[in-house]
């Protein structure tokens, strides 16, 4: 069609294209942020697997070294280390590529930080698309080297090619999707006229099709061999009585026997939620000034790898007593500060008898009640400090308390903050849960206000979201998760809370289940 020839339309026609061009470049700060999560989601995942990786090969090495299992892993060693050598060679490949694309994208460091321009549309397509003398046309050596690895990964035995070939991750398929021109070009399918940052993201789900491909590899070689062990090669005798603190006529217990420890088991060790680090014998040394009167507990949590490489957690409290001194003492009873919107137990204790013993509480917005002799019920509502001031009628103590937020909880989908998960059992899950653990108040609970689903890898040409209003998965993500499938990644992001006592709270957590 020709444009009319008339001045005033001519130049109204003008700008309805011009302004159609720039409604076409205009990329929302919503997607990339949404890209910005899934890119992130995406390197966390393939830290997930490199860490399993390394396990596993860790486990190689022993049955190496093993008499009754070095002939097998002598024979199925080699083959997983050429499935990593592979993987690493492309994926250092592709991460070169992704410095070369930001450097397009205008690259700047400041203060250790970078920054380039995000929505930059040109870049991706000079740098993978356009060939020369236009642009560098790296997208067909992209496919080229992600195309080699996939067949020399496959090539490494026929039994993997057998096995493992039909449900490999790396799918190098052109999405079905109507290309300009007609072009069924997989460059210019992924990269054309796309973000940087969707270009990043795109370039980071190859590499974490990479690294899932290795890994179902050097998995399958493991499994030739036999399956991960723990040995515990470490021994330590122990000895603990019951109470630190005995009167006449109370009973005395003594436990005692010999613990075996290994390093691969990793034991993570925390006590009333705090994390406690090991000692050269592999056990935690726990310290802390005790101030509460009366019988006390410590609640110890021990998680371990089992001999057959799985998860396992303990739990065990620790009882102790404190003496009442005769002069007054403030103590909160379970910690040695309040928490903002909850109800927090304190004592108070003087000589003359509870009667005689007057308290206030000095602070803004602070709820103040007497909930027995010496016990009393103290909830703030605001960050800060409050002013515990006591009065036995001889002696007055003034305390100061910081008023701290309930820590982050944990958000998990069946009982799992991510890692991998079988599809069949992902696809049942009914939702996204707030998990407060170690937490020294029992029964307090977050709710889960909201959050996104974000599905990419196999059955996902591209990443797809879902907006979920509440815990249950429903609406958009119901479907998603039902077309979940093998070689699936699943992240969940943008996690909103509704706190104990009010207010939300936004997680830093990103779920991602690496799905098999």
């Amino acid at each position: 069609m020709s444009l009319p020839k008339e001045p005033r339309q001519k130049m109204i026609n003008f700008m309805y294209l011009v302004l159609t061009a720039m409604l076409a470049l205009n990329v929302s700060s919503e997607i990339l942020n949404a890209f910005k999560t899934v890119d992130h989601s995406l390197k966390t995942a393939t830290e997930i697997v490199e860490r399993k990786n390394t396990d596993v090969f860790k486990s190689f090495k022993r049955k190496f070294d093993d008499p009754k299992t070095h002939e097998k892993a002598a024979i199925w060693m080699p083959k997983a280390e050429k499935a990593k050598v592979l993987a690493d060679e492309v994926y250092n490949y592709i991460e070169g590529l992704k410095l070369d694309l930001k450097k397009e994208s205008g690259l700047k460091t400041e203060n250790g930080q970078e920054s380039f321009k995000e929505d930059d549309l040109d870049a991706p397509t000079r740098l993978l698309v356009s060939m020369p003398p236009n642009g560098k046309g790296k997208g067909n050596e992209l496919f080229a080297k992600l195309k080699q690895f996939r067949d020399q990964l496959l090539a490494i035995d026929p039994d993997i090619k057998k096995d493992v070939g039909p449900n490999l991750p790396l799918d190098l398929s052109i999405p079905p999707t109507k290309n300009e021109g007609g072009k069924d070009d997989w460059a210019f399918t992924y990269f054309h006229m796309t973000p940087s940052i969707a270009a990043l993201t795109i370039m980071s789900k190859f590499q974490n099709d990479v690294k899932n491909s290795e890994a179902q590899v050097v998995e399958y070689c493991h499994k030739e061999v036999g399956e991960v062990e723990i040995v515990y090669d470490e021994f330590k005798a122990f000895a603990g009585t019951n109470s630190q603190y005995l009167m006449p006529g109370e009973e005395l217990v003594i436990t005692a026997g010999m613990g075996a420890f290994s390093k691969a088991a990793k034991p993570t060790i925390t006590v009333d939620g705090t994390n406690v680090p090991l000692n050269a014998d592999g056990a935690a040394e726990y310290k802390a000034t005790v101030s509460s009167p009366g019988a006390n507990t410590k609640k110890v949590r021990i998680t371990y790898y089992k001999p057959d490489g799985t998860p396992a957690v303990v739990e065990k409290e620790v009882k102790y007593t404190v003496g009442v001194p005769a002069s007054m003492v403030i103590s909160t009873d379970r910690t040695r500060v309040f928490y903002k919107g909850i109800e927090n137990p304190l004592s108070v204790t003087g000589s003359g008898g509870d009667e005689k013993v007057q308290v206030n509480v000095e602070g803004t917005n602070v709820a103040f009640s007497k909930a027995g002799p010496g016990q009393y019920i103290v909830k703030p509502n605001q960050l800060g400090s409050v002013n515990v001031i006591a009065s036995d009628g001889k002696k007055t103590q003034k305390v100061t308390i910081p008023v701290k937020r309930i820590p982050d909880p944990i958000a998990i989908v069946g009982g799992s903050a991510g890692g991998t998960m079988t599809a069949n059992v992902f696809r049942v899950q009914t939702g996204v849960i707030a998990d407060l653990r170690d937490f020294v108040f029992e029964g307090i609970k977050f709710q889960v206000q909201s959050y996104m689903v974000i599905c990419t890898g196999k059955g996902f040409d591209e990443p797809e979201f879902a907006q979920v209003t509440g815990p249950a998965f429903s609406g958009g993500a119901s479907a998603l998760i039902k077309r979940c499938q093998a070689g699936t990644t699943v992240t969940i992001g943008e996690i909103k809370l509704i706190e104990p006592g009010g207010g939300t709270r936004k997680l830093d957590q990103n779920i991602t289940f690496i799905l098999q």
